[in-house]
């Protein structure tokens, strides 16, 4: 841990402080997000795995995950070491660069929640609650705190001995998160009626409002990590703005071109893939580049979506499709696009750096989405055979909002279709008529 004697700026602390409170922002966002995308009988359990994500991940990164993903390397740049374990040795004096530790710290931890966060939308609709409260936190000191290490923690292996770039968080969090989704997507199975039913989004206002808040939360997820109010943090921030806006008009120009309708959904998947791409490259390209890597990302990520029909893995809300394939595209692409303006050193391709970068990127790549699938993939299997994972038939039937949470988001027009609920899913009080 690379702690310092100096006081902290002011002018830093305060950036932080509020970056903190947007990255924050973001699960909240994501919630609602995700809660418009599913149908109305599992919007509350799609908003409840989003928020106990906050709390459960919270307490792992206080009493481990901080000081194993940014403790001082213990070898060969894999894990930190427990110097700092339960926060010891924290103090308010304690310094990292010109903010103070714990901030630094909160900061990081607000990256650890939604990354936890995304990986639900990959199993919305059919995954049991108890299940996900015992696989956050496993998952996260599993998988997601030695990714962070290596790619930002002290020695960590992609960034000081590959040489891999990653500003923001491609690699431990949309990577991770789309690989891990990707691999509860098939330890899980298909949702009941997957290829069949219509499953459409129930509350497009609400998706979009959640992207909102999403790319409001950006800001400060992306620009925050420059750790200073500087000109690096203002050329992150625009950054971010360009590509999130290039990347809705990519997904909506192929939507226009293949399906002959620009949706709202496209608008706020192609924002979201957008920002998806720059995270890990904002603070290594020009505008120019930023430009680039949003439209890329919003048209693949458009493509990509699709995969799921032909592939037979029913990824529910597109974690893979935006923010792995989104999360590759941003990092590969900074080996094309980097420049020693911004990096300080590195550059792409296209600015006379060669093929040496690129390759950096593509190992970095290959190696955190291998880990992260095989690992959650074998904490899926487990969890199925110890608790199981996979909500039971009637459950998912019915809804899980009212047969997990026994709430339910709207009056009227509850289920939409299903089996009529018994008066014994819900306590006296708040026995609700079924639905036909």
């Amino acid at each position: 841990m690379f702690l310092s004697a100096a006081h902290a700026d002011t002018g830093d602390t305060a950036w932080l402080l509020a970056a903190t409170a947007l990255v924050l922002l973001m699960t909240p966002g994501l919630a609602l997000f995700y809660g418009g995308m599913v149908r109305t009988k599992s919007v509350l359990n799609m908003l409840m795995m989003s928020f106990v994500s906050i709390a459960l991940v919270t307490v792992v990164w206080l009493a481990g995950g901080y000081t194993l993903a940014f403790g001082d390397d213990v070898g060969a740049g894999l894990l930190g070491d427990l110097a700092h374990a339960g926060m010891a040795g924290l103090g308010p004096a304690s310094v990292q660069g010109t903010v103070p530790t714990l901030l630094f710290a909160t900061f990081q931890l607000t990256f650890a929640i939604i990354t936890a966060a995304l990986i639900s939308g990959a199993i919305a609709d059919r995954a049991k609650f108890g299940a996900w409260l015992v696989f956050v936190p496993v998952w996260a000191l599993l998988v997601y705190v030695p990714v962070a290490h290596w790619v930002w923690g002290p020695g960590g292996w992609i960034a000081h001995r590959l040489g891999a770039l990653d500003f923001a968080g491609g690699l431990p969090v949309e990577v991770t998160s789309g690989a891990s989704g990707l691999a509860l997507c098939l330890v899980l199975g298909p949702r009941l009626g997957f290829k069949k039913d219509a499953m459409r989004p129930h509350n497009l206002p609400m998706v979009i409002m959640g992207a909102g808040l999403l790319w409001f939360g950006w800001f400060g997820f992306n620009a925050g990590s420059a750790m200073g109010a500087n000109g690096l943090a203002a050329a992150v921030f625009l950054n971010t703005l360009a590509a999130g806006c290039t990347g809705l008009l990519g997904w909506l120009f192929v939507e226009q071109k293949r399906d002959g309708h620009p949706t709202t959904l496209g608008a706020a998947s192609g924002s979201v893939a957008g920002l998806v791409a720059i995270t890990p490259s904002c603070g290594s390209v020009s505008l120019l580049g930023a430009l680039v890597v949003g439209l890329a990302a919003g048209v693949l990520c458009s493509y990509a979506v699709s995969w799921k029909f032909k592939l037979n893995y029913d990824d529910s809300l597109d974690v893979v499709g935006v923010h792995l394939v989104g999360g590759i595209v941003g990092t590969l692409l900074i080996g094309l696009f980097a420049e020693k303006a911004m990096t300080h050193g590195a550059e792409g391709l296209f600015y006379g750096g060669g093929l040496a970068q690129l390759g950096r990127q593509a190992v970095a790549v290959a190696a955190v989405a291998a880990y992260a699938f095989a690992v959650t993939y074998g904490i899926g299997r487990l969890l199925v055979k110890a608790m199981g994972f996979r909500a039971a038939e009637d459950q998912e039937h019915t809804g899980l909002d009212l047969t997990v949470h026994a709430e339910t988001a709207y009056d009227h027009g509850v289920l939409g279709h299903g089996a009529p609920v018994a008066h014994s899913v819900l306590p006296t009080a708040q026995k609700v008529k079924s639905q036909p």
